[in-house]
C-alpha cells in the first residue's frame, strides 16, 4: 500500500513554536491557506481509497480535504500527536524557565522518558508501529491519505524509510507530505536507535 502522510495546516501555536501535543487548537489564516492549496493538489492526483485522520486539530485539515476528495474521514487514535505533559502549550523558552531541571535533562529527547504527565518516545513509537501494522492488514494495495502531526510523521519516516539517526533533525512542515510504501509480504525490518541499546521492530 501507498501511505501519504500530511501534516495539518499551521496553527498560531505552531507559528509561536509551542508544544501542542494533545491541545486542540484551530488553524490560523496561513494554515487554512495551506490546506486549501493542498486539497486542490490532492484532488488532481491519482485517487485515494481512504482518508484517515488523527484526533483533534488534524481533523480540521482533514475536513477540508474530505470535501475536495469526496471521501469520508476515519479517525485513527493510534496516530494522535505525542502528549508532552507539563510542556503542553509552552514555548521552549517557557519550558526551560518553568522546569529548568527537566529541561537540563533534555527530557523531550529521551527515549524511555517524557515530561511528567506525557508520553515517552518509546511509547509513541510502539503505538504508531501498531497503527501502521493495522493499516497494512486492513488496506492492502490501497492508496491511503493520513492527516496527522509532526512527531507522527517523524516516527513513520524513521520506521519505514530512514531509521532514527536523524530523528531529531528532520521535520515535516505544516501542510507538507511524506510518502511511504508498506508491504505486508516483506519480512520484518529491524531498526536500532542511535544509542544502540534498544531494538525497535516494525
Amino acid at each position: 500500500m501507498e501511505l501519504v502522510v500530511i501534516r495539518h495546516g499551521q496553527t498560531q501555536a505552531n507559528a509561536e513554536g509551542r508544544y501542542l501535543g494533545a491541545l486542540d487548537i484551530g488553524l490560523n489564516e496561513i494554515g487554512w491557506e495551506q490546506v486549501a492549496a493542498l486539497a486542490q493538489d490532492l484532488a488532481r492526483e491519482v485517487p485515494f481509497q481512504r482518508l484517515l485522520a488523527s484526533p483533534l486539530r488534524a481533523r480540521q485539515s482533514a475536513l477540508r480535504i474530505s470535501l475536495a476528495l469526496d471521501l469520508p474521514i476515519k479517525t485513527v487514535p493510534a496516530f494522535r500527536e505525542r502528549h508532552v505533559g507539563l510542556f503542553e502549550g509552552l514555548t521552549q523558552t517557557e519550558a526551560m524557565d518553568r522546569y529548568p531541571e527537566l529541561w537540563a535533562r533534555n527530557i523531550t529527547r529521551r527515549w524511555a522518558e517524557g515530561p511528567p504527565g506525557g508520553e515517552s518516545l518509546d511509547a509513541v513509537i510502539v503505538r504508531i508501529s501498531q497503527g501502521l501494522a493495522e493499516l497494512v492488514h486492513d488496506y492492502p494495495g490501497e492508496r491511503v491519505l493520513l492527516v496527522a502531526h509532526g512527531v507522527v510523521a517523524k516516527v513513520i519516516r524513521a520506521l519505514t524509510r530512514a531509521g532514527f539517526d536523524d530523528f531529531f533533525e528532520w521535520q515535516l512542515h505544516n501542510g507538507g507530505r511524506l510518502v511511504v510504501r508498506l508491504d505486508s509480504a516483506q519480512p520484518p525490518i529491524f531498526y536500532h536507535r542511535p544509542t544502540g541499546q534498544d531494538e525497535l521492530r516494525y
